[in-house]
C-alpha cells in the first residue's frame, strides 16, 4: 500500500512539474540547450548507476559559466526532476527495502526541500558557494574513498531498529533542505545506511525515491519562480530520461573505478574554486539566465 501511495505521488508530482514547465515555456519560449542535453544525457547515465551527478554537474557548469553560480542548484533541481523521477519509478519497484522507512525517509526529504526553496531562494551568494564548495569536496573524498575500498560494505538487512530508523529519516530532512544549495543526497544516504547495517542496494530506492519526489516537487516551484536559463533546463530535461532507463535496464553496471577517478579530479577542482570564491568574494562573470521569445 505505501509502494502504491509513493508511486502515486511521485506521478502526480511529475506531472505538476511537466504543467510547469509548459507554462514558463509558453511564457519564454526557446529551443532545448544541445549542450544541456548532451551533459544530461552523461551525468544522468551515470547517476543510474550510482556515481551521482550533481557534483559532476556542478563542476562543469562551474568550469563552463553555463549559469550564475547562484542559480546552479536551481537549474540542477529543475533540469534534472524528469530523470530523477524516472529513477525513483525504476528503484523503488525493483529493490526491496523496508516500505515505512521508505516512505518516511522520502516524505521528510521532500518537506525538507520545499522548505528548503524559499531559504535557497533568500540567502546570499557567499553561504550557497560554500555550501557547494564543502559538498564538492565531500563528494570527492567519498568517491576516492570508495575506489581504495575504505567505504563501509554494509550489511544484509532492508530495515532498522527504532533509533537508527529515526536517524535515517532526520538525516533525509536535513539533506532535502540542502538540495537547494546543490549538495546531493547519494553519497551520504549510502554511507550512513551501509553504516547502520543495512543492504547498501537499500539506500539506492530511498536515495533515488528521496531525490526524484523533492526534486520535482521544488522544481516545479522553482520554474515558475526562478529566473532559469530555459534552454538548458529543457535540454537537461529531454537528455536525462532516456539515458536512465538506457543505464537501468540495457547497460545495468560498468567497471566504474577509473571514471571515479575522473570524477574525483575534476570535482576537487570545481569544489576548490567554489571555495575561493567565496573566501574572495568574487563575482563570476555576467551569464544570461534568461531568452528572448521567440519571434
Amino acid at each position: 500500500m505505501i509502494l502504491i501511495l509513493l508511486l502515486s505521488a511521485l506521478a502526480l508530482a511529475s506531472a505538476v512539474f511537466l504543467l510547469a514547465l509548459a507554462a514558463a515555456l509558453r511564457r519564454r519560449p526557446t529551443a532545448p540547450s544541445f549542450e544541456g542535453l548532451a551533459m544530461s544525457a552523461v551525468t544522468s547515465f551515470f547517476d543510474a548507476l550510482g556515481i551521482g551527478c550533481f557534483a559532476p554537474t556542478t563542476a562543469y557548469m562551474k568550469v563552463r559559466r553555463l549559469v550564475p553560480d547562484e542559480l546552479i542548484p536551481a537549474t540542477m533541481i529543475s533540469g534534472y526532476a524528469l530523470a530523477a523521477a524516472t529513477e525513483g519509478f525504476v528503484f523503488i519497484t525493483a529493490v526491496q527495502v523496508d516500505p515505512l522507512l521508505l516512505g518516511l525517509s522520502i516524505a521528510a526529504s521532500v518537506l525538507g526541500a520545499v522548505l528548503g526553496v524559499s531559504i535557497a531562494a533568500r540567502l546570499p551568494i557567499t553561504p550557497i558557494r560554500l555550501a557547494m564548495g564543502l559538498g564538492l569536496l565531500i563528494a570527492a573524498t567519498t568517491l576516492a574513498l570508495s575506489n581504495l575500498g575504505l567505504m563501509p560494505h554494509g550489511g544484509v538487512a532492508t530495515s532498522l531498529p527504532p533509533v537508527a530508523f529515526a536517524l535515517v529519516v532526520g538525516v533525509s530532512f536535513l539533506l532535502g533542505i540542502l538540495m537547494n544549495l546543490g549538495v546531493g543526497n547519494f553519497a551520504p544516504t549510502l554511507i550512513l545506511i551501509s553504516l547502520l547495517g543495512m543492504d547498501p542496494r537499500a539506500a539506492f530506492p530511498i536515495m533515488m525515491g528521496s531525490a526524484a519526489l523533492l526534486m520535482v516537487t521544488s522544481g516545479a516551484r522553482i520554474v515558475a519562480s526562478r529566473p532559469l536559463n530555459l534552454s538548458l533546463v529543457l535540454g537537461m530535461a529531454l537528455g536525462g530520461v532516456p539515458a536512465v532507463l538506457i543505464a537501468a535496464f540495457i547497460v545495468r553496471s560498468l567497471p566504474l573505478e577509473l571514471l571515479r577517478w575522473g570524477v574525483v579530479a575534476v570535482v576537487t577542482y570545481a569544489g576548490a574554486a567554489m571555495l575561493h570564491a567565496a573566501a574572495t568574494g568574487r563575482s563570476a562573470p555576467t551569464v544570461a539566465v534568461t531568452e528572448e521569445p521567440a519571434a
